[in-house]
């Protein structure tokens, strides 16, 4: 489904992405795990179109998404959950989630979605007039992958979607991936949380210093000495 082939990424001067190298398949989640500065969130905003690239591709069903600008991106049927929610505070959470369908095809599912999206996160249903910026941290994550979940996409991409919060919401939050799964959407997910990410995504990809150091089935990458020691604490 998706192919990151080759790519460089730099921020001015400074190289961030080293030859990055990875694909997506229809179905599955897959993680990129890693420390701080590994490249990450760098990889998905290169997705969105948000970083561009110095070399390399990105293909999506065989498409040169890398060539498409950022703010069209969405109309591909990629959708990113950014790290710290980046909403709009200032709005309601009904008028957030509203944003999410603004694509075509989107718009006409867009009372479907939101009942969905609230039966998710029934919170969000109880705040659906309050202002985004009012609302805790665990659920501007609710609502950030509620905006996501509305433009009704083929990849869902979530970066760091458990930072800051609390143990009891990052369960729902993880559960929430599972969902997602299972409903069709293909997920790539950013993680620091790598004990837990590695339970639910079936491959990943270990980043260091911006290159993809050891990729695997999760089952195998999680016994892996290496991972248990530098990643897992063990």
């Amino acid at each position: 489904m998706l192919q990151v082939k080759d790519i460089d990424v730099f921020y001015g001067d400074v190289q961030v992405l080293w030859g990055l190298s990875f694909e997506v398949h229809q179905g599955e989640v897959v993680a990129l795990v890693g420390a701080n500065g590994a490249g990450k969130s760098t990889t998905l905003r290169a997705i969105s179109g948000l970083a561009p690239l110095r070399r390399g591709e990105i293909m999506l069903r065989q498409q040169p998404l890398h060539q498409t600008p950022g703010y069209r991106i969405i109309e591909h049927g990629v959708a990113h959950v950014p790290e710290a929610r980046r909403l709009f505070s200032d709005m309601t959470v009904r008028e957030n989630l509203i944003m999410g369908s603004l694509k075509k095809g989107a718009r006409e599912q867009r009372e479907q979605s939101l009942e969905q999206v609230f039966h998710t996160f029934p919170r969000l249903a109880e705040r659906a007039r309050q202002l985004a910026g009012t609302l805790s941290g665990g659920e501007q994550q609710m609502l950030a992958i509620g905006r996501g979940l509305m433009s009704k996409p083929k990849l869902l991409m979530f970066d760091e979607p458990s930072l800051g919060l609390a143990p009891i919401v990052v369960k729902q939050i993880f559960e929430v991936v599972r969902q997602v799964r299972e409903q069709g959407v293909t997920v790539l997910i950013v993680e620091q949380n790598v004990t837990q990410t590695l339970q639910i995504a079936d491959r990943a990809y270990v980043l260091e210093n911006g290159r993809i150091t050891l990729e695997g089935p999760c089952r195998e990458l999680i016994t892996n000495d290496y991972v248990k020691k530098a990643y897992l604490g063990i």
